[in-house]
């Protein structure tokens, strides 16, 4: 487990929310083409799902996986620390 201290001199176990969105991101990403390269061509549909999430993420802050990681496992941003509250 990784340990972390912030800026309010608090600990931190675990991963932010952002490395797990970036895990997450990347998994289904070289999964979505695997699967385009020995099922079907339409996989890469799922590349730009997972594409337009990032760049929701990004632009306003928040997507989908993270509403979600925010609420079921209690995942706090780095980023965009007023989101947490």
């Amino acid at each position: 487990m990784s340990t972390t201290t912030t800026s309010c001199s608090t600990v931190t176990r675990g991963w932010p929310l952002e490395r797990v969105l970036f895990a997450m991101a990347g998994t289904m990403t070289l999964l979505s083409a695997l699967l385009a390269a020995v099922v079907s061509p339409w996989f890469l549909l799922l590349t730009a799902f997972v594409g337009i999430n990032q760049w929701l993420y990004v632009t306003v802050g928040a997507c989908p996986a993270s509403i979600v990681l925010r609420r079921v496992l209690h995942l706090r941003s780095v980023l965009y620390p007023a989101k947490n509250a």
